[in-house]
């Protein structure tokens, strides 16, 4: 598994030679809320990655992403609509990686291979 990190934005998933590759997977919680000027990347948005490997090739069985939302050094659950934007924009970024994502009911986010 390679990951990126550090964008505060939805990046690419990707799945090369069977092994997870995530281009940035942001910060859970950080301290830069609060400035201005790049509303349209929805910041405040974040992904929880969970991803199973099998243990003799480290190849990736499966991933689940759960949108959460950072306000005031803490994560929660993020609403549906804001939900549905994280699905829509990694959808979007994804599919030139071959990487289809697919949103359950319960608003989690799951890469189909």
């Amino acid at each position: 598994m390679i990951c990126g990190h550090s964008s505060h934005h939805p990046r690419p998933v990707e799945v090369y030679r069977g092994r997870l590759v995530l281009y940035g997977c942001g910060d859970a919680i950080n301290d830069y809320e609060g400035i201005s000027g790049y509303e349209q990347f929805r910041g405040e948005l974040r992904l929880l990655y969970l991803a199973s490997v099998t243990a003799d090739t480290g190849a990736l069985a499966a991933l689940h992403m759960v949108p959460m939302q950072a306000r005031n050094m803490r994560l929660r659950h993020a609403n549906n609509a804001d939900g549905l934007w994280m699905g829509a924009a990694l959808k979007r970024i994804s599919q030139p990686f071959g990487s289809r994502i697919s949103t359950r009911s319960d608003g989690t986010l799951i890469l189909r291979t």
